[in-house]
């Protein structure tokens, strides 16, 4: 069976490994072929649909007071402007989750711990996050090989009731990452996204076409939220397929 999409947060089996602030989250998200998908996700798992096609996410947001187990937050190197490709799936189980193609982020020393602790495929970049009166603009710049983005949006009224979309797009608890030779599922917890609807005001990307999933045209979706805290258990083995 396949897990329920559920926009509550679900509690964390076992002790938290790890916390961060999502702040200024900004979602925008195409439609996608299952069957080009595919070959992008770690073995033992399959793309996940709603309304008839997987999905493709960029997302950008600032993370913040970043922490590992009981520590108290990482200064500097926990904090930095993210802008992240990710896709949509669900393993031999039925549980559903992310999977990062790739991820921005200025802190080299946060890049090189997390490929080492959790094989997520973090890249190192020039990345900020500017906000004027009404809109926020985010930019990300690979340091080593091509790969840019530059987005901005005005953020607008919050969504009295999330769609099922936006829930699928949104209220995922975890990750998939090939770790150790395996596919592993890294769970999480934060509070109830509180989305909001937003405009696009203007894109200029690489990161999908370098990530392997070119799209065209606008994004079908763009939401926005102020952010959560999101906490992190300890990665367990997905089953094979």
């Amino acid at each position: 069976m396949i897990e329920p999409i559920d926009p509550a947060p679900p509690g964390l089996p076992g002790r938290v490994v790890a916390s961060q602030q999502w702040r200024d989250v900004t979602f925008l998200h195409w439609r996608s072929d299952p069957a080009t998908i595919a070959p992008l996700l770690p073995a033992g798992c399959r793309p996940d649909i709603a309304d008839g096609a997987t999905w493709v996410g960029l997302i950008a947001f600032q993370l913040a007071r970043a922490t590992l187990g009981p520590s108290p937050a990482i200064p500097y190197f926990g904090s930095f402007t993210e802008v992240n490709v990710r896709l949509y799936a669900i393993d031999a189980s039925g549980r559903r989750g992310v999977v990062f193609l790739s991820l921005e982020a200025s802190r080299l020393a946060a890049v090189v711990a997390a490929r080492m602790a959790f094989s997520i495929p973090y890249f190192w970049s020039s990345t900020s996050l500017r906000r004027s009166a009404d809109a926020i603009e985010y930019r990300a710049d690979r340091h080593v090989g091509a790969g840019h983005s530059r987005l901005s949006i005005r953020p607008g009224a919050p969504l009295g009731e999330s769609a099922p979309l936006d829930d699928f797009l949104t209220a995922r608890w975890g990750l998939f990452a090939r770790r150790w030779g395996r596919t592993h599922f890294l769970p999480n917890s934060h509070e109830r996204w509180q989305l909001h609807s937003a405009e696009l005001l203007s894109l200029d990307d690489s990161l999908l076409a370098a990530a392997g999933v070119p799209v065209s045209g606008a994004p079908e979706s763009v939401l926005f939220s102020p952010g959560v805290t999101a906490r992190f258990g300890r990665p367990r083995p997905v089953p094979a397929g």
